[in-house]
């Protein structure tokens, strides 16, 4: 009786901790679109390193939706025609950080790289704030509810 308590109690105490982790996690960077300073970082990021795929304008290539020879997606829009802002913040963070890959896992191949040995934390939040600072009101709005 007293072992299934305490095993309780673990579990009860790890999963404060992962909620806490989350919860830090989360804060320790911000896509805030409404940050004059960061959208400016942002932009100079987006140019440098994203821009080169993703297209000057957040166009995307060229028929993004139609696999290449070599299996992958051509880099989709960031603009309100692609679907970025259908992901939450997090999700695009990770995304960026660690490539597409490393969430897909091996039934989708992407040909996202990851820019965590490139970019900082607060680089790719940067880039992530450029990008939907560009998105309508609207657009904007129905991705805030994602987060």
């Amino acid at each position: 009786m007293r072992g299934t308590m305490l095993a309780g109690i673990g579990v009860l105490v790890a999963s404060a901790l992962m909620v806490a982790w989350v919860t830090w996690n989360h804060r320790a960077g911000s896509a805030d679109a409404g940050d004059p300073t960061l959208v400016a970082l942002g932009g100079e990021v987006y140019q440098a390193h994203c821009a080169a795929c993703h297209g000057v304008r957040l166009e995307g290539e060229p028929d993004w939706r139609r696999p290449l020879p070599s299996g992958g997606l051509p880099a989709p829009p960031h603009d309100a025609s692609g679907h970025t802002w259908h992901h939450p913040d997090t999700l695009l963070f990770r995304y960026t950080k660690e490539g597409g890959q490393a969430l897909v896992g091996p039934r989708f191949q992407s040909n996202m790289p990851g820019f965590g040995n490139v970019l900082s934390d607060r680089e790719i939040w940067a880039a992530l704030a450029y990008i939907k600072a560009q998105w309508p009101p609207d657009i904007r709005a129905r991705q805030a509810e994602l987060n």
